[in-house]
Protein backbone atom coordinates (compact mmCIF):
# COMPACT_ATOMS: atom_id res chain seq x y z
CA UNK A 1 0.00 0.00 0.00
CA UNK A 2 1.90 3.39 -1.44
CA UNK A 3 1.07 6.59 -0.58
CA UNK A 4 2.39 10.19 0.06
CA UNK A 5 2.36 10.20 3.76
CA UNK A 6 2.54 13.40 6.03
CA UNK A 7 5.45 13.56 8.03
CA UNK A 8 4.80 13.86 12.03
CA UNK A 9 6.77 16.91 13.01
CA UNK A 10 7.52 19.49 11.15
CA UNK A 11 10.17 21.96 12.57
CA UNK A 12 10.64 25.72 11.86
CA UNK A 13 13.36 28.48 13.01
CA UNK A 14 11.59 31.42 11.84
CA UNK A 15 8.12 32.27 11.88
CA UNK A 16 6.54 33.73 8.86
CA UNK A 17 3.31 35.18 8.16
CA UNK A 18 0.20 32.42 8.90
CA UNK A 19 -0.31 32.10 5.51
CA UNK A 20 3.04 31.42 3.95
CA UNK A 21 3.33 28.92 6.90
CA UNK A 22 0.55 27.04 6.57
CA UNK A 23 1.38 26.87 2.66
CA UNK A 24 5.01 25.68 3.29
CA UNK A 25 3.84 23.46 5.45
CA UNK A 26 1.34 21.91 3.16
CA UNK A 27 3.72 21.82 0.38
CA UNK A 28 6.34 19.99 2.85
CA UNK A 29 3.88 17.30 4.35
CA UNK A 30 2.12 16.68 1.12
CA UNK A 31 5.52 15.66 -1.15
CA UNK A 32 6.76 13.01 0.58
CA UNK A 33 5.67 9.16 -0.74
CA UNK A 34 6.33 6.11 1.42
CA UNK A 35 4.34 3.13 3.20
CA UNK A 36 1.15 4.27 4.37
CA UNK A 37 0.94 3.84 8.00
CA UNK A 38 -1.82 4.64 11.06
CA UNK A 39 -1.25 6.70 14.17
CA UNK A 40 0.89 10.08 14.66
CA UNK A 41 -2.44 11.95 16.14
CA UNK A 42 -1.97 11.58 19.48
CA UNK A 43 -5.49 9.87 19.57
CA UNK A 44 -5.52 6.97 21.78
CA UNK A 45 -9.27 6.33 22.16
CA UNK A 46 -9.09 4.33 18.60
CA UNK A 47 -8.58 1.08 17.59
CA UNK A 48 -6.97 -0.77 14.21
CA UNK A 49 -8.65 -3.36 12.92
CA UNK A 50 -7.34 -6.31 10.87
CA UNK A 51 -8.25 -4.19 7.40
CA UNK A 52 -6.33 -1.26 8.78
CA UNK A 53 -8.89 0.54 9.39
CA UNK A 54 -8.54 2.64 12.85
CA UNK A 55 -12.37 3.54 14.21
CA UNK A 56 -14.02 5.13 17.22
CA UNK A 57 -16.26 4.77 19.95
CA UNK A 58 -19.00 6.61 19.75
CA UNK A 59 -18.52 8.41 22.56
CA UNK A 60 -14.79 8.95 22.42
CA UNK A 61 -15.62 10.84 18.66
CA UNK A 62 -14.30 14.49 17.89
CA UNK A 63 -16.33 16.98 15.75
CA UNK A 64 -14.80 17.09 12.19
CA UNK A 65 -13.73 20.14 11.99
CA UNK A 66 -14.46 22.76 9.03
CA UNK A 67 -14.51 21.77 5.64
CA UNK A 68 -16.23 23.86 3.51
CA UNK A 69 -14.82 25.65 0.20
CA UNK A 70 -15.20 26.13 -3.34
CA UNK A 71 -15.40 22.14 -5.22
CA UNK A 72 -13.57 21.61 -8.45
CA UNK A 73 -16.71 22.83 -10.01
CA UNK A 74 -16.27 26.33 -8.58
CA UNK A 75 -19.52 25.74 -6.45
CA UNK A 76 -19.78 26.22 -2.70
CA UNK A 77 -19.78 23.28 -0.37
CA UNK A 78 -19.70 23.12 3.37
CA UNK A 79 -20.04 19.15 4.59
CA UNK A 80 -22.07 20.92 7.51
CA UNK A 81 -24.87 20.67 4.90
CA UNK A 82 -24.74 16.70 5.33
CA UNK A 83 -25.03 16.35 8.98
CA UNK A 84 -27.41 13.47 9.81
CA UNK A 85 -26.02 11.40 7.00
CA UNK A 86 -22.68 9.44 7.04
CA UNK A 87 -20.10 11.28 5.03
CA UNK A 88 -16.92 10.10 3.28
CA UNK A 89 -13.80 12.13 2.85
CA UNK A 90 -11.49 11.17 0.60
CA UNK A 91 -8.23 13.22 0.08
CA UNK A 92 -6.95 12.72 -3.37
CA UNK A 93 -5.07 14.45 -6.77
CA UNK A 94 -4.71 13.79 -10.00
CA UNK A 95 -0.98 13.02 -9.82
CA UNK A 96 -1.09 10.01 -7.68
CA UNK A 97 -0.98 6.72 -8.81
CA UNK A 98 -2.70 5.15 -5.45
CA UNK A 99 -5.81 7.51 -6.21
CA UNK A 100 -6.09 6.47 -9.86
CA UNK A 101 -5.99 2.91 -8.72
CA UNK A 102 -8.73 3.69 -6.16
CA UNK A 103 -10.94 6.42 -7.94
CA UNK A 104 -13.53 3.64 -9.58
CA UNK A 105 -14.44 1.59 -6.11
CA UNK A 106 -14.97 5.20 -4.75
CA UNK A 107 -17.34 5.83 -7.33
CA UNK A 108 -18.90 2.29 -7.33
CA UNK A 109 -19.74 2.61 -3.69
CA UNK A 110 -20.53 6.24 -3.52
CA UNK A 111 -23.33 5.49 -5.89
CA UNK A 112 -24.30 2.09 -4.47
CA UNK A 113 -24.17 3.56 -0.76
CA UNK A 114 -26.45 6.82 -1.91
CA UNK A 115 -30.19 5.50 -1.29
CA UNK A 116 -28.45 4.29 2.57
CA UNK A 117 -27.57 7.69 3.14
CA UNK A 118 -23.77 7.87 2.44
CA UNK A 119 -22.39 11.33 0.75
CA UNK A 120 -19.28 11.09 -0.40
CA UNK A 121 -16.98 14.09 -0.54
CA UNK A 122 -13.23 14.27 -2.16
CA UNK A 123 -10.78 16.98 -1.45
CA UNK A 124 -8.45 17.65 -4.00
CA UNK A 125 -5.08 18.60 -3.38
CA UNK A 126 -1.83 19.29 -4.57
CA UNK A 127 -3.20 20.32 -8.22
CA UNK A 128 -2.14 23.54 -8.92
CA UNK A 129 -5.54 23.96 -11.76
CA UNK A 130 -9.13 22.69 -11.58
CA UNK A 131 -9.15 21.41 -14.70
CA UNK A 132 -6.49 18.67 -13.64
CA UNK A 133 -8.93 17.74 -10.61
CA UNK A 134 -11.97 18.21 -13.76
CA UNK A 135 -10.02 15.94 -16.09
CA UNK A 136 -10.00 13.47 -13.33
CA UNK A 137 -13.23 13.25 -12.27
CA UNK A 138 -14.52 12.65 -16.25
CA UNK A 139 -12.22 10.31 -16.89
CA UNK A 140 -13.01 7.93 -13.31
CA UNK A 141 -16.85 9.35 -13.54
CA UNK A 142 -16.65 10.25 -10.25
CA UNK A 143 -20.65 10.85 -9.10
CA UNK A 144 -19.92 13.29 -6.30
CA UNK A 145 -18.17 16.74 -5.45
CA UNK A 146 -14.37 17.87 -4.55
CA UNK A 147 -13.44 20.93 -2.54
CA UNK A 148 -10.11 22.31 -4.67
CA UNK A 149 -7.23 22.47 -2.10
CA UNK A 150 -4.40 22.94 -3.62
CA UNK A 151 -2.08 23.67 -0.71
CA UNK A 152 -3.12 21.00 1.83
CA UNK A 153 -5.43 23.89 4.17
CA UNK A 154 -8.08 21.52 4.76
CA UNK A 155 -5.97 18.87 5.52
CA UNK A 156 -4.41 21.23 8.28
CA UNK A 157 -7.84 22.08 9.99
CA UNK A 158 -8.16 18.36 11.34
CA UNK A 159 -8.18 18.27 15.82
CA UNK A 160 -5.00 17.36 17.38
CA UNK A 161 -6.03 14.47 19.13
CA UNK A 162 -8.64 13.17 15.88
CA UNK A 163 -8.07 10.47 13.04
CA UNK A 164 -6.28 12.94 10.51
CA UNK A 165 -6.13 12.16 6.78
CA UNK A 166 -1.71 11.76 6.78
CA UNK A 167 -1.53 10.72 3.72
CA UNK A 168 -2.60 11.16 -0.39
CA UNK A 169 -4.55 9.27 -0.48
CA UNK A 170 -6.55 9.06 2.78
CA UNK A 171 -9.87 8.36 3.80
CA UNK A 172 -12.20 9.85 6.39
CA UNK A 173 -15.39 8.61 7.38
CA UNK A 174 -18.08 10.68 9.65
CA UNK A 175 -21.18 9.56 11.07
CA UNK A 176 -24.30 11.27 11.03
CA UNK A 177 -23.15 13.46 13.74
CA UNK A 178 -20.37 15.30 12.04
CA UNK A 179 -18.17 13.24 14.47
CA UNK A 180 -14.75 11.69 13.06
CA UNK A 181 -15.58 7.67 12.95
CA UNK A 182 -13.08 6.31 11.19
CA UNK A 183 -10.18 6.57 8.95
CA UNK A 184 -7.79 4.71 6.06
CA UNK A 185 -4.52 5.75 4.91
CA UNK A 186 -3.68 4.57 1.87
CA UNK A 187 -5.73 2.87 -1.35
CA UNK A 188 -9.35 1.25 -0.73
CA UNK A 189 -10.80 -1.72 -2.96
CA UNK A 190 -14.23 -1.89 -2.83
CA UNK A 191 -14.77 -4.54 -0.47
CA UNK A 192 -12.48 -2.77 2.25
CA UNK A 193 -14.31 0.30 1.26
CA UNK A 194 -17.92 -1.04 2.16
CA UNK A 195 -16.60 -2.84 5.39
CA UNK A 196 -15.60 0.53 6.47
CA UNK A 197 -18.87 2.04 5.70
CA UNK A 198 -21.42 -0.37 7.02
CA UNK A 199 -21.30 0.19 10.49
CA UNK A 200 -21.53 3.86 10.48
CA UNK A 201 -24.47 2.80 8.01
CA UNK A 202 -26.00 0.56 10.79
CA UNK A 203 -25.63 2.96 13.32
CA UNK A 204 -29.01 4.22 14.94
Amino acid sequence: MSACRVPRRLASHRRTALFAAGAALAALTLSACGEGTSGGSEQTQFVEGKDGVERVAKADRKPVPDISGETTQSAKLDIKDYKGKVVVLNVWGSWCAPCIAEAPNFAKVANETKAKGVQFVGINTRDSQKSQAVSFEEQHKVPYPSLFDPTGKLMLRFPKGSLNPQAIPSTIAVDREGRIAARSIGPLGEDELRKMLQPLIDEK
